[in-house]
């Protein structure tokens, strides 16, 4: 009965062990995370903000920027499929993922494109677009 009662021991201590590493290494990869990222709007009538945005909500760049009160129509509701979100990437868009099919096919339906163009609905809030640098189109 003894001898099982040390081995019981030893395993909680062990996994205790384990367990307070484990949460260790958590605790340090979130340190490291950015919760809040900033970034730069310039609306349609030239003036320049500094927003901050939460990475921590599953929000698109387009939901970002109405939650900001920015004008943007976002008629599809994120869905690529009407480009009223459309906005030009002036720094940091090697930042961005590439684009799918579904943005290139709505940026070719638009009257005025440019190299650095992108639907603001297909970029997702993520610590990788801090220090972005976009103006609404």
């Amino acid at each position: 009965m003894g001898k099982a009662r040390i081995c019981r021991r030893t395993a909680l201590q062990k996994l205790l062990n384990t367990t307070v590493v484990i949460l260790y290494i958590l605790l340090q990869l979130c340190a490291t995370m950015k919760e809040i990222i900033s970034i730069t709007v310039e609306d349609r009538n030239g003036n320049t903000q500094n927003i901050e945005l939460p990475t921590d909500m599953g929000l698109n760049l387009m939901e970002a920027l109405k939650a900001n009160e920015y004008d943007i129509e976002a008629t599809c509701g994120g869905m690529a499929l009407c480009a009223t979100c459309h906005i030009r990437v002036i720094e940091g868009i090697e930042k961005l993922h590439d684009q799918g099919d579904a943005e290139l096919d709505m940026l070719d339906t638009l009257p005025i494109i440019y190299p650095e163009s992108r639907l603001a609905c297909q970029i997702h809030v993520a610590e990788e677009i801090d220090g972005l640098v976009l103006k609404l189109a």
